[in-house]
């Protein structure tokens, strides 16, 4: 993951990512951070980046799912 923009991740598009970077959260680490302080807990992440960024349902998904991905991998 390393220091890769807040948009590499699935789901975070450029306006997403955008106002992800307006509420601190610049880099993909950081909401890996957020990911793993709600416990991977797939309700409560995408109801956070509903509430953080205006992420629809499916971004919400495709942006746990990518994050659940790489800590089964990485964790």
């Amino acid at each position: 993951m390393g220091e890769k923009p807040v948009q590499c991740l699935a789901g975070i598009g450029d306006a997403l990512g955008g106002r992800l970077e307006e509420k601190g959260f610049d880099k993909a680490y950081v909401v890996l951070g957020q990911f793993l302080v709600l416990k991977k807990d797939d309700e409560l992440f995408r109801e956070w980046l509903k509430d953080t960024c205006g992420a629809n349902a499916k971004q919400a998904r495709d942006c746990h799912s990518c994050l659940k991905e790489w800590c089964d991998a990485f964790l």
